[in-house]
């Protein structure tokens, strides 16, 4: 039973798991440190050479992240590493001139140099020292990063035998580095959620604003906070691969109206697997069932997320193409005596590829637009298969599951079917894709709204 969730807490993990997303969307700025930054550069224009900056901060405070993350509030800003495998004074004295107005040389991976030799330090540091009074370095701020007091004091007293002044003020020898403030760490944790997790929010995965906001307190850092929102859903996950211990449970619902409510439908769902977002409907309907929903909103949404909900907007054209291709005899008659067309859509089959439903029993995610306007006699002919819905919608399901199972989309069907033990609801149509049941719930409307469809999902509270 899985359920991926993924929260980096570091800055190395933060940039691999993103690829080739822009992280730079999720990154807030720290203006203490900003305006340190660009205090050492008037610093570095008006003397004519580069400087020199020990920086403390606690693991997890965000260091790494904030000195790599520079470019995106400071302009014309370059940001370079020397990481802990390679060599200070070799990759240091391969340096040429930075073509930015400002470089950030950080010394990376060092921020316990218990494991280096006063020898090491000193030449590190008389490289430094050399470096920013080049030509090639006067435009550059070297940053060493320390997450202890000792490690600074070392740092300071070897700056100041090796370079004096030239490298410390006498005063402020060193920058205290807290990270973001804890007023934001609710908001960064929401904001890499959704980014790293495809639009799926912290509730999504049973965490509500009052537990993020409890865990606040808890912790010291960020990257702590992050860690222990991280524990928290895996608690989550724990629990609901001991609560749902047979087969994950897919139920769709394919809203189809004559007002062709496909805002509606938008308005309710998030991300392109088209994911019921349970935050938008507990507030869209004040059903007496949905009431009792919201006593307990962090396991309704980790539970539809793991059930995998989705709300689905079928256009009237489609619908039409679908019955008319694929109706059975009985559905037939009954169309047959309304004076409704029986024509055949011969291009039924592309125009099921493109299909939303479609595309997510296959799992694509490329979604097609919905193009066109729906003309009247469209829709007078929609208007007769609400009609017939009132009495025979199991016919009309039934040509849809008719449709998947020809096409190939599935591998079998059936209507009607009880939705559970114990459960007196059915489901309109249970469809099996690769061994797995996909439950479709269809809503036949002459007008539909999201309080409506909200209403439609409610069933799900009843699995508490």
């Amino acid at each position: 039973m899985n359920m991926n969730f993924l929260l980096p807490d570091r800055y190395e993990g933060l940039n691999e798991t993103a690829g080739n997303k822009d992280v730079t969307k999720i990154i807030v700025p720290v203006q203490s440190g900003i305006e340190k930054i660009e205090e050492y550069y008037e610093e570095i224009v008006s003397s004519g050479r580069g400087a020199f900056l020990i920086l403390l901060g606690k693991s997890g405070s965000g260091k790494t992240t904030f000195l790599r993350t520079l470019s995106i509030f400071i302009k014309n800003v370059e940001v370079i590493t020397i990481s802990n495998d390679m060599n200070i004074l070799e990759e240091i004295s391969s340096l040429s001139k930075s073509k930015y107005s400002l470089r950030i040389l950080i010394i990376e991976g060092r921020e316990s140099i218990l494991d280096m030799s006063n020898i090491e330090v000193t030449n590190a540091i008389q490289t430094i020292n050399r470096f920013i009074r080049t030509d090639k370095g006067n435009n550059t701020l070297v940053v060493w990063p320390c997450n202890n007091q000792d490690i600074v004091d070392n740092l300071v007293e070897t700056s100041r035998t090796v370079g004096g002044t030239s490298l410390l003020d006498y005063e402020n020898t060193y920058f205290s580095f807290v990270g973001p403030d804890k007023s934001q760490f609710v908001y960064i944790a929401k904001q890499t959620v959704e980014f790293f997790n495809d639009g799926k929010t912290l509730l999504d995965f049973g965490v509500t604003d009052e537990v993020a906001g409890n865990c606040v307190e808890q912790s010291e850092t960020i990257g702590e906070y992050l860690k222990l929102i991280n524990r928290k859903v895996r608690k989550n996950k724990k629990y609901i691969s001991d609560f749902l211990v047979k087969k994950r449970c897919n139920m769709w619902v394919l809203v189809l109206g004559l007002n062709e409510p496909s805002k509606d439908v938008e308005a309710l769902t998030k991300g392109e697997n088209l994911e019921a977002d349970i935050q938008r409907l507990l507030i869209s309907t004040d059903a007496n069932i949905i009431q009792e929903v919201k006593k307990i909103p962090d396991q309704i949404a980790l539970l539809s997320h793991y059930l995998d909900t989705k709300i689905i907007y079928i256009p009237i054209v489609d619908a039409l193409s679908i019955i008319r291709n694929y109706a059975n005899n009985d559905l037939k008659k009954i169309m047959k005596n309304q004076s409704m067309s029986l024509s055949a859509d011969t291009s039924i089959s592309e125009r099921m590829k493109n299909m939303e439903l479609v595309r997510m029993i296959q799992s694509d995610t490329k979604l097609m637009g919905k193009k066109g306007v729906t003309g009247s006699n469209s829709k007078s002919a929609f208007q007769k298969l609400l009609d017939i819905s009132r009495k025979n919608d199991s016919l009309l399901n039934d040509a849809f599951g008719r449709a998947l199972l020809e096409n190939k989309y599935i591998e079998d069907y059936s209507t009607e079917v009880d939705f559970g033990e114990g459960l007196t609801r059915r489901t309109d149509l249970l469809c099996v894709k690769d061994g797995e049941e996909i439950r479709l719930e269809f809503m036949w409307r002459t007008k539909t709204s999201k309080a409506e469809i909200a209403n439609k999902l409610s069933p799900l509270s009843r699995t508490f």
